[in-house]
């Protein structure tokens, strides 16, 4: 929902807009030395139908405008921080003459989280006047706020139909919930009925969890459903770019995408372990920890901002994931290294993640992250939240060792030489059941989406580049006509050396 006025684009629509007044959803205020009194009148709006807050008009109208140097904004962003839960308050500045600004704070109608409070107190807007709000009042909001109906999952999704949902992905949950015994195995394989035993579809109307959970399409409606992936050299985000990703997809897609990003981006190393004979491969950080928390990325993040997404970003000494949207009430970050109670900010896209035996739903996700990282010989992750996103981060060494600039050399020389390095780091990290599974499964020649289609993967490049091409290269894997490897004939099938690879792990000599 759009706040009340409409947000000035320039100074001819900022007088037309002052001209009507101070109003339900319209403020002034000389400037920002009356910063605090203007986000009371926000808090105001966000419990009311949102509006708008204008710094540099005097209450009789006369814009003034002010100056708005980066410390201004530094303090107007530190005061949005304030609110309880958090809001979001959009920030636009309306040049005028000779230096001067006017400043536009906005926010919109956000009932099913309200009431929302300021430095601790809750206001509303009374015509034109900011007033606190009755104690009464706030504590029926705060009864209906724990019984909300509305949220953005289960609102209905406009045009969507079920031809438009990926039927595969739901007949996967459909077989994984049966045997996970969370779904009656009487349940056809209808997907309607599937959807309407997982609470996807009322009155036969979807609704917007089945699109982020098995949508197909997203553009433009559903920008948001977005995972961006990323590897930078170095420890900060103006390194060089070694991979770039931005994928729109649903949910399900998204962990399987991302855990594949990350398994080809992280160095493989080896180890024997004490008193056994077979090599033990290691990743620097264990794959289980890290793929709960991008299921915990994907299944809590806010879904109802268009510019929300979900990210993977790895570093040279750290792996970040990040994802749109403030914890749940009554839940901190420090909390989440010790006991915490479940409060999925998205049931009904848990509850999916739920049936597929993919998660618990009772709050123990980030503590069996820990443990496995202190089993595993890796520091425990770091929780922060970050301009409305919440950040987990891995620390890792990402780079062999000996890595680091010797003296003497130049900056294309270590480029190059990084560059190599990285190549030998990803090479051959198809290990382990997924490179048996493939193994086997090729011992009769197989086309290349039908290997594909047993790893789930949708995504022909990140197929290519982190499963086929290393086993190719391994020389595991071999075309069946390698004279012509764009045929539509082309099948792949697994070699004697795949064979024996299959059979058990490497014995070293």
């Amino acid at each position: 929902m759009t706040p009340a006025v409409g947000i000035p684009a320039n100074a001819k629509q900022l007088a037309a807009l002052v001209k009507e007044g101070e109003g339900p959803a319209l403020e002034f205020k000389r400037s920002t030395g009356e910063l605090k009194e203007g986000m009371r009148t926000l808090c105001a709006f966000l419990n009311g139908s949102g509006g708008i807050v204008l710094f540099g008009v005097r209450p009789e109208g006369t814009i003034e405008g002010q100056v708005v140097s980066d410390q201004t904004l530094r303090e107007v962003a530190k005061a949005a921080d304030r609110f309880e839960p958090p809001a979001d308050v959009s920030i636009h500045r309306i040049k005028l003459k000779e230096n001067r600004e006017v400043l536009a704070l906005s926010t919109n109608a956000a009932r099913d989280v309200r009431p929302f409070a300021y430095e601790g107190r809750a206001y509303e807007r009374v015509e034109s006047t900011t007033r606190r709000m009755p104690q009464a009042k706030y504590e029926r909001l705060l009864v209906d706020r724990g019984h909300a109906k509305r949220r953005w999952e289960n609102l209905p999704a406009e045009g969507l139909a079920l031809k438009d949902l990926d039927r595969k992905e739901i007949l996967r949950t459909r077989e994984l919930a049966i045997q996970q015994s969370r779904i009656s195995p009487d349940t056809r394989r209808d997907i309607g009925e599937i959807l309407d035993r997982l609470g996807l579809r009322a009155n036969s109307v979807l609704t917007q969890a089945a699109q982020a959970l098995y949508g197909k399409r997203f553009l433009p409606d559903y920008p948001q459903c977005l995972l961006k992936m990323g590897r930078f050299r170095g420890t900060e985000i103006t390194g060089e770019i070694v991979d770039n990703r931005q994928e729109h997809m649903n949910a399900f897609s998204m962990v399987r995408e991302g855990m594949a990003f990350l398994e080809r981006t992280m160095p493989l190393g080896a180890r024997f372990p004490e008193g056994k004979i077979f090599r033990e491969d290691r990743f620097p950080v264990p794959l289980d920890a890290l793929r709960e928390i991008l299921l915990n990325a994907v299944m809590h993040r806010d879904y109802s901002h268009y510019s929300g997404y979900v990210a993977i970003v790895v570093f040279d000494d750290r792996i970040e994931i990040r994802s749109y949207g403030r914890l749940p009430n009554g839940i901190t970050v420090k909390q989440l290294s010790g006991r915490h109670d479940s409060k999925p900010t998205n049931p009904l896209i848990a509850g999916a993640f739920h049936r597929t035996g993919a998660v618990e739903v009772w709050g123990r996700g980030t503590n069996r992250v820990i443990a496995m990282c202190k089993q595993h010989g890796a520091p425990p992750p770091e929780f922060e939240e970050r301009q409305s996103f919440l950040i987990v981060t891995f620390k890792a060494q990402l780079v062999a060792e000996g890595a680091a600039e010797a003296p003497g050399v130049k900056a294309g020389q270590r480029q190059d030489q990084t560059t190599e390095q990285v190549t030998v780091q990803v090479g051959g990290q198809v290990t382990g059941q997924v490179a048996e599974q493939v193994l086997r499964f090729c011992q009769t020649p197989r086309k290349a989406s039908e290997i594909r289609e047993l790893l789930h993967l949708k995504h022909r490049e990140t197929f290519t580049d982190n499963y086929l091409r290393p086993l190719l290269e391994k020389g595991w894997l071999e075309p069946t006509i390698p004279s012509k490897p764009r045929s539509r004939m082309q099948r792949y099938r697994t070699t004697e050396a795949g064979l024996a690879a299959s059979k058990g792990p490497e014995r070293e000599s």
